[in-house]
């Protein structure tokens, strides 16, 4: 029997960084995500965000991608919420780059930690600003394939 644990920590922001994930919708669109990825099979540990992204620690599987993983995330969250929750008032659009970076499960708690703390945190430091400093830290280089 196999033993396979990848975790991934994704971001991914609305299109053009709209901040239309309201207090009120937020908690709606991440429950959604969650009961989502429990019928497909992607194990999401905690999910959390702010007006205008959303964080993720995932569990993939050995047969799962990031790629795939995040399309059916992104994809299936705003075709529900364009389609079924429209009394929101929200249009929901994702923008399709996104952020994936793996660490190691003795970091599962800093990461959960992080992810608890993001309206707080969001409310002194923009989302792009974040982005950019956690880029430079560790010498991410940006990817266009």
């Amino acid at each position: 029997m196999s033993y396979i644990r990848i975790w991934v920590h994704t971001v991914w922001a609305t299109k053009q960084r709209e901040k239309i994930l309201t207090d009120e919708f937020r908690p709606i669109l991440y429950q959604h995500i969650l009961d989502n990825a429990k019928k497909k099979d992607i194990y999401i540990d905690q999910i959390n965000g702010y007006k205008e992204y959303v964080h993720c620690l995932i569990s993939l599987k050995g047969s799962q991608t990031i790629d795939k993983t995040m399309q059916l995330i992104k994809g299936e969250s705003s075709f529900l919420t364009n389609n079924h929750f429209k009394k929101l008032g929200v249009k929901l659009n994702w923008q399709d780059e996104y952020f994936a970076v793996s660490f190691v499960e003795s970091q599962l708690g800093l990461m959960r930690g992080y992810l608890k703390k993001q309206v707080s945190h969001h409310q002194e430091k923009s989302f792009e600003e974040e982005v950019n400093e956690f880029m430079t830290k560790y010498n991410f280089q940006r990817l266009n394939h």
